[in-house]
């Protein structure tokens, strides 16, 4: 995916009308801390660093990736922002980039406790661009007086600028540095929906399904059970119209329910939020899964965070909804995979529809209704429980259990 995403931004170059420059990110390995944790430490040989964390980004140079972004996270107690070792020697020399290498939002703060020091172990390391909103004035001084005292050389220097210059020159904002709004308009028109839709019918993975799907369109009744069934801020999750995201009609879009309702006609749907009361339907299509979070928000462990379970109502709804004895699909809304054994078992089929977007409700309901056949594989293997985190489909997982493997997916009957 990560060639696809770089070709996606840029095009075959940059420059191209249309096209802007591509950042991967975060270098590296902050996709294997130790207990999931956010801007943690990543504890594997570099075999395993290679093996499982860099192929990404190979792929995004050899496409022709502007940018890289290194990561908040330490590799074995170092942190990458100062990993000399890791941006030079590797990425740089080894891997032939030759774009920009960018920290993260004040990610060289964190690299020692005097400022001035810090800044001479992340441009040393390698740090072309620094993400300094808050104090990129002290940053400018300090890196002034450290190229005069020699603690920072000139070569350093010219090496960071011919990189900055360079990509800004292929961008062409020497010659025009101005956005073009001719096509602001079109800016979430049908055409773009469209996509996302399409988006959200190949990415869904089916996880389950006991002969139940495709649902009939013709039902007498259908019950629409869960609030998330109705949010469109939770099938967006974090990094949505702001920082950490949130529940509601937050922008515009398609949720489930409304999806169900344009199917099978809205005089066929009946919804519940919780278990309270649960009425008589053909079939129930049960909508769960992750409040709305991003970065650190959504640490799990070891303080307790958001769970790595669904909450005590969701999944109370789900156990009323069996022994209600109605057949029912469960849909998961997440930013990752949860421990969802018990509702697993009590579904007769299940989908991982992870944080589908504004246009998630169509594209859900095009796949539970046959519309279109489920094609998604699963990108990572899905844990067990969290015990079995990180588990990866290369190496260390001693004692580890997956409940999916790597490219799981099934198809509809």
């Amino acid at each position: 995916m990560a060639e696809s995403a770089v070709r996606g931004y840029q095009s075959d170059s940059l420059g191209t009308e249309n096209h802007i420059l591509a950042c991967a990110k975060h270098f590296l390995g902050d996709g294997g801390t130790r207990n999931g944790i956010d801007q943690g430490n990543t504890i594997l040989s570099e075999e395993l660093l290679r093996a499982i964390h860099l192929p990404p980004y190979i792929n995004s140079i050899d496409a022709g990736v502007g940018s890289v972004m290194i990561s908040f996270s330490s590799w074995n107690g170092e942190k990458c922002h100062g990993h000399k070792e890791l941006i030079t020697g590797l990425l740089k020399e080894e891997l032939g980039f030759e774009g920009i290498v960018i920290s993260d939002w004040k990610g060289i703060d964190q690299l020692h406790p005097d400022f001035k020091t810090a800044v001479k172990m992340a441009v040393n390391a390698g740090i072309d661009m620094a993400m300094q909103p808050e104090n990129y004035v002290p940053f400018i001084q300090a890196l002034t007086e450290l190229v005069n005292e020699g603690q920072v050389s000139m070569d350093r220097i010219d090496d960071a600028v011919s990189r900055i210059l360079k990509v800004k020159m292929q961008l062409g904002l020497f010659e025009d540095h101005t956005a073009d709004l001719a096509l602001k308009d079109t800016v979430g028109c049908s055409t773009h929906r469209d996509v996302a839709v399409r988006a959200v019918r190949e990415s869904l993975v089916l996880l389950k399904n006991d002969n139940f799907l495709p649902l009939s369109k013709s039902p007498s009744k259908v019950l629409v059970a869960g609030s998330k069934s109705k949010d469109i801020g939770s099938m967006c999750g974090g990094w949505t119209i702001t920082w950490q995201g949130s529940t509601g009609n937050i922008t515009g879009g398609t949720t489930v329910i409304e999806a169900v309702e344009q199917m099978v006609g809205s005089d066929k749907v009946v919804y519940i939020q919780n278990a309270t009361q649960i009425p008589d339907a053909d079939y129930a299509i049960v909508v769960v899964g992750e409040e709305p979070y991003a970065e650190g928000a959504g640490d799990i462990y070891p303080t307790g965070g958001i769970g790595f379970v669904l909450s005590a109502q969701e999944s109370s709804l789900v156990k009323a909804i069996k022994n209600k004895g109605i057949p029912m699909v469960v849909v998961l809304l997440s930013g990752r995979p949860l421990d969802i054994r018990d509702e697993l078992d009590l579904s007769d089929a299940f989908i991982a529809a992870w944080l589908p977007g504004s246009e998630g409700g169509t594209g859900i309901v095009d796949i539970l209704f046959g519309n279109y056949a489920p094609t998604g594989k699963l990108a990572h293997t899905w844990p067990a429980s969290f015990s079995d985190v990180p588990i990866n489909i290369l190496g260390n997982n001693s004692g580890m259990e997956a409940l999916f493997p790597f490219g799981y997916g099934t198809l509809s009957p």
